[in-house]
Protein backbone atom coordinates (compact mmCIF):
# COMPACT_ATOMS: atom_id res chain seq x y z
CA UNK A 1 0.00 0.00 0.00
CA UNK A 2 1.13 3.55 -0.71
CA UNK A 3 1.76 6.02 2.10
CA UNK A 4 -0.89 8.66 2.77
CA UNK A 5 0.78 10.34 5.76
CA UNK A 6 4.24 10.91 7.12
CA UNK A 7 5.00 12.96 10.19
CA UNK A 8 8.73 13.65 10.35
CA UNK A 9 10.69 14.64 13.44
CA UNK A 10 7.70 16.29 15.13
CA UNK A 11 8.69 18.13 18.32
CA UNK A 12 6.16 20.00 20.47
CA UNK A 13 6.93 21.78 23.72
CA UNK A 14 4.78 23.31 26.44
CA UNK A 15 6.17 25.41 29.30
CA UNK A 16 8.48 23.10 31.21
CA UNK A 17 7.47 20.00 29.26
CA UNK A 18 8.62 18.47 25.95
CA UNK A 19 5.44 16.65 24.92
CA UNK A 20 6.84 15.29 21.63
CA UNK A 21 10.48 14.66 20.84
CA UNK A 22 11.43 13.99 17.19
CA UNK A 23 8.42 11.73 16.58
CA UNK A 24 8.13 9.94 13.23
CA UNK A 25 4.87 8.37 12.06
CA UNK A 26 4.08 6.69 8.75
CA UNK A 27 0.54 5.62 7.81
CA UNK A 28 -0.39 3.59 4.74
CA UNK A 29 -3.39 4.49 2.61
CA UNK A 30 -6.50 2.50 3.53
CA UNK A 31 -5.13 0.95 6.74
CA UNK A 32 -6.25 1.12 10.37
CA UNK A 33 -3.22 2.43 12.22
CA UNK A 34 -3.29 2.23 16.02
CA UNK A 35 -1.50 4.71 18.22
CA UNK A 36 -0.88 3.41 21.74
CA UNK A 37 1.00 4.53 24.81
CA UNK A 38 0.57 5.45 28.44
CA UNK A 39 -1.44 8.49 29.48
CA UNK A 40 0.67 11.57 28.83
CA UNK A 41 2.88 9.77 26.30
CA UNK A 42 1.96 12.29 23.59
CA UNK A 43 -0.58 10.44 21.42
CA UNK A 44 -3.32 13.07 21.50
CA UNK A 45 -0.76 15.87 21.20
CA UNK A 46 0.61 14.30 18.00
CA UNK A 47 -2.89 14.06 16.52
CA UNK A 48 -3.66 17.66 17.47
CA UNK A 49 -0.53 18.69 15.57
CA UNK A 50 -1.74 16.70 12.55
CA UNK A 51 -5.27 18.13 12.64
CA UNK A 52 -4.26 21.77 13.09
CA UNK A 53 -5.45 22.12 16.69
CA UNK A 54 -1.81 23.04 17.31
CA UNK A 55 -1.13 25.14 14.18
CA UNK A 56 1.98 25.20 12.08
CA UNK A 57 4.63 27.28 13.80
CA UNK A 58 3.85 25.97 17.29
CA UNK A 59 5.86 22.80 16.63
CA UNK A 60 8.87 21.75 14.59
CA UNK A 61 9.03 19.01 11.97
CA UNK A 62 7.08 18.26 8.79
CA UNK A 63 3.67 16.84 7.94
CA UNK A 64 3.71 15.15 4.53
CA UNK A 65 0.20 14.31 3.29
CA UNK A 66 -0.39 12.75 -0.09
CA UNK A 67 3.23 13.43 -0.94
CA UNK A 68 3.10 17.15 -0.18
CA UNK A 69 4.37 19.05 2.85
CA UNK A 70 1.41 20.68 4.62
CA UNK A 71 1.26 23.64 7.00
CA UNK A 72 -2.13 23.49 8.71
CA UNK A 73 -2.96 26.73 10.48
CA UNK A 74 -6.31 25.53 11.83
CA UNK A 75 -8.69 22.58 12.01
CA UNK A 76 -10.47 23.99 8.97
CA UNK A 77 -7.26 23.67 6.93
CA UNK A 78 -6.83 19.96 7.77
CA UNK A 79 -10.54 19.26 7.20
CA UNK A 80 -10.29 20.78 3.73
CA UNK A 81 -7.76 18.02 3.00
CA UNK A 82 -10.11 15.31 4.33
CA UNK A 83 -8.37 14.88 7.71
CA UNK A 84 -11.05 14.72 10.41
CA UNK A 85 -10.42 14.23 14.13
CA UNK A 86 -13.01 12.96 16.61
CA UNK A 87 -11.89 13.85 20.13
CA UNK A 88 -12.52 11.77 23.25
CA UNK A 89 -14.95 14.45 24.49
CA UNK A 90 -17.66 14.58 21.85
CA UNK A 91 -18.06 17.97 20.16
CA UNK A 92 -21.84 17.84 19.76
CA UNK A 93 -24.37 20.48 20.79
CA UNK A 94 -26.85 18.52 22.95
CA UNK A 95 -29.94 20.64 22.28
CA UNK A 96 -29.53 20.76 18.50
CA UNK A 97 -30.85 18.06 16.18
CA UNK A 98 -28.76 15.32 14.63
CA UNK A 99 -28.92 17.06 11.24
CA UNK A 100 -27.92 20.42 12.70
CA UNK A 101 -24.95 18.85 14.44
CA UNK A 102 -23.79 16.97 11.35
CA UNK A 103 -23.59 20.13 9.28
CA UNK A 104 -22.63 22.57 12.05
CA UNK A 105 -19.94 24.84 10.61
CA UNK A 106 -20.48 23.20 7.24
CA UNK A 107 -24.06 24.33 6.64
CA UNK A 108 -25.96 23.61 3.45
CA UNK A 109 -27.30 27.02 2.49
CA UNK A 110 -28.47 29.12 -0.43
CA UNK A 111 -27.47 32.78 -0.22
CA UNK A 112 -27.01 32.61 3.54
CA UNK A 113 -30.29 30.77 4.21
CA UNK A 114 -30.08 27.16 5.39
CA UNK A 115 -31.63 24.66 3.01
CA UNK A 116 -33.36 22.38 5.52
CA UNK A 117 -34.54 19.91 2.90
CA UNK A 118 -30.98 19.39 1.67
CA UNK A 119 -29.69 19.31 5.26
CA UNK A 120 -32.10 16.57 6.33
CA UNK A 121 -31.50 14.57 3.15
CA UNK A 122 -27.72 14.81 3.53
CA UNK A 123 -27.94 13.86 7.20
CA UNK A 124 -30.10 10.83 6.38
CA UNK A 125 -27.54 9.69 3.80
CA UNK A 126 -24.55 9.79 6.15
CA UNK A 127 -26.58 8.32 9.02
CA UNK A 128 -27.37 5.36 6.78
CA UNK A 129 -23.65 4.96 6.03
CA UNK A 130 -22.86 4.58 9.74
CA UNK A 131 -25.87 2.32 10.33
CA UNK A 132 -27.74 4.74 12.60
CA UNK A 133 -31.51 4.50 12.21
CA UNK A 134 -32.49 7.86 13.70
CA UNK A 135 -34.54 10.69 12.23
CA UNK A 136 -32.37 13.71 11.33
CA UNK A 137 -34.58 15.93 13.52
CA UNK A 138 -33.88 13.88 16.67
CA UNK A 139 -32.36 16.00 19.44
CA UNK A 140 -28.83 14.75 20.18
CA UNK A 141 -29.37 14.87 23.95
CA UNK A 142 -32.02 12.17 23.56
CA UNK A 143 -29.47 9.71 22.13
CA UNK A 144 -27.24 7.36 24.10
CA UNK A 145 -23.47 7.73 24.03
CA UNK A 146 -23.03 4.99 21.43
CA UNK A 147 -25.39 6.72 19.00
CA UNK A 148 -23.81 10.11 19.70
CA UNK A 149 -20.45 8.65 18.74
CA UNK A 150 -21.97 7.49 15.45
CA UNK A 151 -23.34 11.01 14.87
CA UNK A 152 -19.76 12.31 15.25
CA UNK A 153 -18.58 9.82 12.62
CA UNK A 154 -21.48 10.73 10.34
CA UNK A 155 -20.38 14.35 10.74
CA UNK A 156 -16.90 13.33 9.59
CA UNK A 157 -18.33 11.54 6.55
CA UNK A 158 -20.27 14.67 5.59
CA UNK A 159 -16.89 16.41 5.20
CA UNK A 160 -15.62 13.82 2.69
CA UNK A 161 -13.20 12.26 5.14
CA UNK A 162 -10.10 10.51 3.78
CA UNK A 163 -8.14 10.17 7.04
CA UNK A 164 -10.24 9.64 10.16
CA UNK A 165 -8.62 10.12 13.59
CA UNK A 166 -10.47 8.64 16.57
CA UNK A 167 -9.21 9.45 20.07
CA UNK A 168 -10.47 6.84 22.57
CA UNK A 169 -13.76 6.37 20.68
CA UNK A 170 -14.99 3.47 22.85
CA UNK A 171 -13.92 4.71 26.29
CA UNK A 172 -17.52 5.54 27.31
CA UNK A 173 -19.29 2.84 25.30
CA UNK A 174 -20.64 -0.51 26.39
CA UNK A 175 -19.37 -3.66 24.78
CA UNK A 176 -22.16 -3.86 22.18
CA UNK A 177 -21.71 -0.27 21.00
CA UNK A 178 -17.94 -0.72 20.96
CA UNK A 179 -18.27 -3.76 18.70
CA UNK A 180 -20.51 -1.82 16.31
CA UNK A 181 -18.01 1.02 16.09
CA UNK A 182 -15.09 -1.31 15.41
CA UNK A 183 -17.10 -3.08 12.70
CA UNK A 184 -17.75 0.32 11.18
CA UNK A 185 -14.02 1.07 11.04
CA UNK A 186 -13.44 -2.20 9.21
CA UNK A 187 -16.19 -1.25 6.75
CA UNK A 188 -14.54 2.15 6.20
CA UNK A 189 -11.28 0.34 5.51
CA UNK A 190 -12.99 -1.67 2.78
CA UNK A 191 -14.05 1.65 1.22
CA UNK A 192 -10.48 2.95 1.22
CA UNK A 193 -10.80 5.32 4.19
CA UNK A 194 -7.68 5.45 6.38
CA UNK A 195 -8.12 5.50 10.15
CA UNK A 196 -5.82 6.34 13.04
CA UNK A 197 -7.15 4.82 16.26
CA UNK A 198 -6.02 5.86 19.74
CA UNK A 199 -7.17 3.38 22.36
CA UNK A 200 -6.12 1.86 25.67
CA UNK A 201 -8.24 -1.23 25.01
CA UNK A 202 -5.64 -3.59 23.61
CA UNK A 203 -8.17 -6.27 22.69
CA UNK A 204 -9.82 -3.76 20.35
CA UNK A 205 -6.47 -2.76 18.89
CA UNK A 206 -5.59 -6.40 18.24
CA UNK A 207 -8.91 -6.97 16.53
CA UNK A 208 -8.88 -4.17 13.94
CA UNK A 209 -5.40 -2.65 13.58
CA UNK A 210 -3.05 -3.35 10.68
CA UNK A 211 -0.11 -1.47 12.20
CA UNK A 212 0.67 -0.18 15.68
CA UNK A 213 2.94 2.70 16.61
CA UNK A 214 3.89 2.83 20.29
CA UNK A 215 4.70 6.18 21.86
CA UNK A 216 6.46 6.45 25.22
CA UNK A 217 7.47 9.66 26.97
CA UNK A 218 6.95 11.75 23.85
CA UNK A 219 8.95 9.50 21.50
CA UNK A 220 7.94 6.81 19.01
CA UNK A 221 9.64 3.68 20.38
CA UNK A 222 8.34 0.94 18.11
CA UNK A 223 6.28 0.11 15.03
CA UNK A 224 4.51 -3.25 15.07
CA UNK A 225 3.07 -5.14 12.11
CA UNK A 226 -0.09 -6.88 13.32
CA UNK A 227 0.05 -9.43 10.51
CA UNK A 228 3.18 -10.83 12.21
CA UNK A 229 1.14 -11.93 15.23
CA UNK A 230 1.63 -9.34 17.98
CA UNK A 231 0.59 -10.21 21.53
CA UNK A 232 -0.85 -7.79 24.08
CA UNK A 233 2.19 -8.45 26.26
CA UNK A 234 4.44 -7.20 23.44
CA UNK A 235 2.43 -3.99 23.21
CA UNK A 236 2.43 -3.47 26.97
CA UNK A 237 6.16 -4.01 27.22
CA UNK A 238 6.80 -1.31 24.64
CA UNK A 239 4.23 1.03 26.20
CA UNK A 240 5.54 0.98 29.76
CA UNK A 241 9.16 0.01 29.12
CA UNK A 242 8.85 -3.10 31.23
CA UNK A 243 6.92 -6.36 31.37
CA UNK A 244 3.68 -6.50 33.32
CA UNK A 245 3.60 -10.18 34.15
CA UNK A 246 0.47 -9.69 36.23
CA UNK A 247 -1.87 -6.83 35.36
CA UNK A 248 -3.38 -6.88 38.84
CA UNK A 249 -1.65 -6.72 42.22
CA UNK A 250 -1.89 -9.89 44.32
CA UNK A 251 -5.32 -10.32 45.90
CA UNK A 252 -4.62 -10.63 49.62
CA UNK A 253 -7.96 -10.77 51.50
CA UNK A 254 -8.18 -8.05 54.14
CA UNK A 255 -11.92 -8.17 54.86
CA UNK A 256 -12.74 -7.99 58.56
CA UNK A 257 -15.85 -9.11 60.42
CA UNK A 258 -17.07 -5.54 61.01
CA UNK A 259 -19.51 -4.15 58.45
CA UNK A 260 -18.44 -0.71 57.25
CA UNK A 261 -21.68 0.15 55.44
CA UNK A 262 -25.05 -1.54 55.11
CA UNK A 263 -27.89 -0.47 52.83
CA UNK A 264 -31.43 -1.82 53.20
CA UNK A 265 -34.38 -1.61 50.80
CA UNK A 266 -32.96 1.32 48.82
CA UNK A 267 -35.30 2.71 46.17
CA UNK A 268 -34.78 5.63 43.79
CA UNK A 269 -36.97 7.10 41.06
CA UNK A 270 -35.85 9.07 38.02
CA UNK A 271 -35.53 12.81 38.82
CA UNK A 272 -37.69 13.80 35.82
CA UNK A 273 -39.96 10.78 35.36
CA UNK A 274 -41.63 9.93 38.66
CA UNK A 275 -43.16 6.76 37.25
CA UNK A 276 -39.74 5.28 36.44
CA UNK A 277 -37.96 3.51 39.32
CA UNK A 278 -34.23 3.20 38.55
CA UNK A 279 -33.10 1.52 41.80
CA UNK A 280 -35.50 -1.09 43.12
CA UNK A 281 -35.34 -2.35 46.69
CA UNK A 282 -31.57 -2.85 46.76
CA UNK A 283 -29.93 -4.20 49.91
CA UNK A 284 -26.23 -4.90 50.39
CA UNK A 285 -23.27 -4.54 52.73
CA UNK A 286 -19.52 -4.04 52.52
CA UNK A 287 -17.04 -4.99 55.23
CA UNK A 288 -14.04 -3.07 56.45
CA UNK A 289 -10.98 -4.05 54.42
CA UNK A 290 -13.11 -5.46 51.59
CA UNK A 291 -13.06 -4.57 47.90
CA UNK A 292 -16.63 -5.06 46.73
CA UNK A 293 -17.51 -5.05 43.04
CA UNK A 294 -20.81 -4.14 41.37
CA UNK A 295 -21.16 -5.65 37.90
CA UNK A 296 -23.85 -4.96 35.36
CA UNK A 297 -24.60 -3.73 31.87
CA UNK A 298 -24.79 -0.03 31.04
CA UNK A 299 -28.15 1.26 32.27
CA UNK A 300 -28.43 -1.32 35.05
CA UNK A 301 -28.63 1.43 37.68
CA UNK A 302 -25.16 1.17 39.23
CA UNK A 303 -24.20 4.85 38.96
CA UNK A 304 -27.71 5.92 40.00
CA UNK A 305 -27.37 3.77 43.12
CA UNK A 306 -23.97 5.20 44.01
CA UNK A 307 -24.95 8.83 43.43
CA UNK A 308 -28.20 8.52 45.35
CA UNK A 309 -26.32 7.09 48.34
CA UNK A 310 -23.78 9.90 48.17
CA UNK A 311 -25.91 12.64 49.66
CA UNK A 312 -28.81 12.15 47.26
CA UNK A 313 -26.76 13.49 44.35
CA UNK A 314 -29.17 11.77 41.98
CA UNK A 315 -32.81 10.79 41.97
CA UNK A 316 -36.11 11.59 43.62
CA UNK A 317 -38.38 9.93 46.14
CA UNK A 318 -35.39 8.17 47.66
CA UNK A 319 -36.17 5.79 50.50
CA UNK A 320 -34.34 3.11 52.42
CA UNK A 321 -31.88 2.78 55.30
CA UNK A 322 -28.12 3.34 55.45
CA UNK A 323 -25.79 2.46 58.32
CA UNK A 324 -22.09 3.32 58.48
CA UNK A 325 -19.90 1.66 61.10
CA UNK A 326 -22.99 0.20 62.74
CA UNK A 327 -24.84 3.48 63.23
CA UNK A 328 -27.82 4.66 61.15
CA UNK A 329 -27.03 7.77 59.11
CA UNK A 330 -29.15 10.38 57.35
CA UNK A 331 -27.48 11.67 54.20
CA UNK A 332 -29.60 14.51 52.78
CA UNK A 333 -26.69 16.20 50.98
CA UNK A 334 -23.10 15.68 49.89
CA UNK A 335 -21.58 17.41 52.93
CA UNK A 336 -23.45 15.08 55.28
CA UNK A 337 -22.23 12.07 53.28
CA UNK A 338 -18.61 13.24 53.51
CA UNK A 339 -18.96 13.94 57.23
CA UNK A 340 -20.37 10.42 57.72
CA UNK A 341 -17.23 8.91 56.13
CA UNK A 342 -18.54 8.25 52.61
CA UNK A 343 -16.75 9.29 49.39
CA UNK A 344 -17.73 8.92 45.75
CA UNK A 345 -15.28 9.20 42.83
CA UNK A 346 -17.46 9.90 39.79
CA UNK A 347 -17.21 8.16 36.43
CA UNK A 348 -17.16 11.61 34.76
CA UNK A 349 -14.00 13.16 36.16
CA UNK A 350 -13.97 16.12 33.77
CA UNK A 351 -17.50 17.31 34.57
CA UNK A 352 -17.97 16.35 38.21
CA UNK A 353 -14.61 15.25 39.58
CA UNK A 354 -12.29 18.20 38.96
CA UNK A 355 -12.11 21.96 38.62
CA UNK A 356 -10.29 21.70 35.30
CA UNK A 357 -9.05 25.28 35.08
CA UNK A 358 -7.52 25.09 38.56
CA UNK A 359 -4.29 23.51 39.74
CA UNK A 360 -3.46 20.18 41.33
CA UNK A 361 -2.75 22.08 44.54
CA UNK A 362 -6.23 23.58 44.58
CA UNK A 363 -8.07 20.39 43.55
CA UNK A 364 -6.62 17.90 46.02
CA UNK A 365 -8.03 19.44 49.25
CA UNK A 366 -11.47 20.31 47.85
CA UNK A 367 -13.37 17.58 49.72
CA UNK A 368 -11.84 18.64 53.07
CA UNK A 369 -10.88 22.32 53.00
CA UNK A 370 -10.90 22.39 56.78
CA UNK A 371 -7.86 20.14 56.64
CA UNK A 372 -5.79 22.89 55.01
CA UNK A 373 -7.35 25.89 56.75
CA UNK A 374 -6.72 28.05 59.76
CA UNK A 375 -10.25 28.81 60.80
CA UNK A 376 -12.03 29.97 57.64
CA UNK A 377 -8.87 30.90 55.74
CA UNK A 378 -6.97 28.39 53.59
CA UNK A 379 -3.36 28.03 54.70
CA UNK A 380 -1.26 28.12 51.53
CA UNK A 381 1.65 26.27 53.15
CA UNK A 382 -0.65 23.41 54.21
CA UNK A 383 -2.23 23.34 50.76
CA UNK A 384 1.19 23.07 49.11
CA UNK A 385 2.28 20.33 51.53
CA UNK A 386 -0.88 18.30 50.87
CA UNK A 387 -0.59 18.76 47.11
CA UNK A 388 3.00 17.55 47.06
CA UNK A 389 2.20 14.67 49.42
CA UNK A 390 -0.48 13.23 47.15
CA UNK A 391 1.42 14.02 43.96
CA UNK A 392 4.22 11.81 45.29
CA UNK A 393 1.94 9.18 46.83
CA UNK A 394 -0.06 8.55 43.65
CA UNK A 395 2.81 9.30 41.24
CA UNK A 396 0.95 12.12 39.48
CA UNK A 397 3.03 13.06 36.45
CA UNK A 398 3.09 16.85 36.17
CA UNK A 399 5.53 19.75 35.95
CA UNK A 400 4.49 20.73 39.51
CA UNK A 401 1.41 20.96 41.71
CA UNK A 402 0.77 24.33 40.05
CA UNK A 403 -0.10 22.65 36.75
CA UNK A 404 -3.78 23.01 35.81
CA UNK A 405 -5.61 19.68 35.80
CA UNK A 406 -7.04 20.37 32.32
CA UNK A 407 -3.50 19.90 30.97
CA UNK A 408 -2.98 16.51 32.64
CA UNK A 409 -3.48 13.18 30.90
CA UNK A 410 -6.61 11.18 31.72
CA UNK A 411 -4.76 8.82 34.05
CA UNK A 412 -3.18 11.66 35.99
CA UNK A 413 -6.50 13.48 36.21
CA UNK A 414 -7.98 10.32 37.73
CA UNK A 415 -5.17 10.23 40.28
CA UNK A 416 -6.02 13.80 41.29
CA UNK A 417 -9.66 12.76 41.78
CA UNK A 418 -8.53 9.86 43.97
CA UNK A 419 -6.20 12.16 45.89
CA UNK A 420 -9.10 14.49 46.63
CA UNK A 421 -11.13 11.73 48.21
CA UNK A 422 -8.22 10.05 49.98
CA UNK A 423 -7.43 13.37 51.67
CA UNK A 424 -10.97 13.39 53.11
CA UNK A 425 -10.06 10.09 54.85
CA UNK A 426 -13.33 8.21 54.18
CA UNK A 427 -14.35 4.93 55.76
CA UNK A 428 -16.20 3.86 52.59
CA UNK A 429 -14.96 4.83 49.12
CA UNK A 430 -17.16 4.27 46.05
CA UNK A 431 -15.16 4.22 42.81
CA UNK A 432 -17.30 4.53 39.68
CA UNK A 433 -15.38 3.35 36.57
CA UNK A 434 -12.06 4.25 38.24
CA UNK A 435 -9.86 3.32 35.26
CA UNK A 436 -12.01 4.45 32.33
CA UNK A 437 -9.89 5.87 29.52
CA UNK A 438 -6.49 5.25 31.11
CA UNK A 439 -3.61 3.00 30.15
CA UNK A 440 -2.49 -0.32 31.62
CA UNK A 441 0.42 1.19 33.55
CA UNK A 442 -1.74 3.80 35.27
CA UNK A 443 -4.42 1.16 35.87
CA UNK A 444 -1.95 -1.01 37.76
CA UNK A 445 -0.98 1.96 39.95
CA UNK A 446 -4.65 2.64 40.78
CA UNK A 447 -5.29 -1.05 41.47
CA UNK A 448 -2.35 -1.01 43.87
CA UNK A 449 -3.79 2.02 45.69
CA UNK A 450 -7.14 0.22 46.02
CA UNK A 451 -5.50 -2.85 47.56
CA UNK A 452 -3.44 -0.67 49.92
CA UNK A 453 -6.58 1.12 51.07
CA UNK A 454 -8.27 -2.21 51.73
CA UNK A 455 -5.24 -3.37 53.71
CA UNK A 456 -5.59 -0.27 55.90
CA UNK A 457 -9.19 -1.20 56.73
CA UNK A 458 -11.05 1.00 54.26
CA UNK A 459 -14.13 -0.41 52.54
CA UNK A 460 -13.96 -0.01 48.75
CA UNK A 461 -16.89 -0.36 46.33
CA UNK A 462 -15.84 -0.60 42.67
CA UNK A 463 -18.32 -0.11 39.83
CA UNK A 464 -16.85 -1.17 36.48
CA UNK A 465 -18.02 -2.17 33.03
CA UNK A 466 -14.81 -4.17 32.55
CA UNK A 467 -15.48 -7.62 33.94
CA UNK A 468 -11.80 -8.68 33.89
CA UNK A 469 -11.07 -5.66 36.09
CA UNK A 470 -13.72 -6.65 38.64
CA UNK A 471 -12.49 -10.23 38.63
CA UNK A 472 -8.91 -9.02 39.08
CA UNK A 473 -9.25 -6.61 42.02
CA UNK A 474 -12.36 -7.42 44.06
CA UNK A 475 -13.08 -9.85 46.90
CA UNK A 476 -16.82 -10.17 46.41
CA UNK A 477 -19.32 -9.23 43.68
CA UNK A 478 -22.91 -8.14 43.37
CA UNK A 479 -24.57 -8.35 39.95
CA UNK A 480 -27.08 -5.62 39.06
CA UNK A 481 -29.68 -5.64 36.32
CA UNK A 482 -32.60 -3.33 35.61
CA UNK A 483 -32.27 -1.56 38.95
CA UNK A 484 -32.04 -4.68 41.13
CA UNK A 485 -29.28 -6.78 42.65
CA UNK A 486 -29.81 -10.15 41.01
CA UNK A 487 -26.76 -12.08 42.22
CA UNK A 488 -23.96 -12.21 44.77
CA UNK A 489 -20.81 -14.31 44.68
CA UNK A 490 -17.24 -14.45 46.02
CA UNK A 491 -14.91 -13.28 43.28
CA UNK A 492 -12.90 -16.50 43.50
CA UNK A 493 -16.03 -18.36 42.39
CA UNK A 494 -16.96 -15.86 39.67
CA UNK A 495 -16.27 -15.73 35.94
CA UNK A 496 -17.36 -13.51 33.08
CA UNK A 497 -19.65 -16.27 31.85
CA UNK A 498 -21.25 -16.71 35.28
CA UNK A 499 -21.86 -12.98 35.66
CA UNK A 500 -23.45 -12.67 32.21
CA UNK A 501 -25.55 -15.78 32.80
CA UNK A 502 -26.85 -14.22 36.02
CA UNK A 503 -27.82 -11.05 34.14
CA UNK A 504 -29.52 -12.95 31.31
CA UNK A 505 -31.38 -15.25 33.69
CA UNK A 506 -32.70 -12.32 35.71
CA UNK A 507 -33.88 -10.63 32.50
CA UNK A 508 -35.77 -13.76 31.46
CA UNK A 509 -37.52 -13.90 34.84
CA UNK A 510 -38.52 -10.22 34.84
Amino acid sequence: MSTILEMRAITKEFPGVKALDQVNLSVAKGEIHALVGENGAGKSTLMKVLSGVYPHGTYTGDIVYDGQVKSFGSIRDSEDEGIIIIHQELALVPLLSVAENIFLGNERANRGVIDWRSTRKGAAEVLARVGLDEHPDTIVDNLGLGKQQLVEIAKALSKNVRLLILDEPTSSLNETDSEKLLDLLLEFKSRGITSILISHKLNEISRVADTITVIRDGAAVSRLDCSAGISEDDIIRDMVGRSLDDRYPPRIPHARDEIAMEVKNWCVTHPLHAEREVVKDVSFFVKKGEVLGIAGLMGAGRTELAMSLFGRSYGAHIRGEVSINGAPVHLPNVRSAINAGLAYATEDRKTYGLVLDDTIRRNVPLADLEGVANGIVVNNAKEVAVGNQYRDRLNIKSSSIEQETVNLSGGNQQKVVLSKWLFSDPDVLILDEPTRGIDVGAKFEIYTVIRELAASGKAIIVISSELPELLGITDRLYVMNEGRFVGEMPTEDASQEKIMATIIKSGDQA
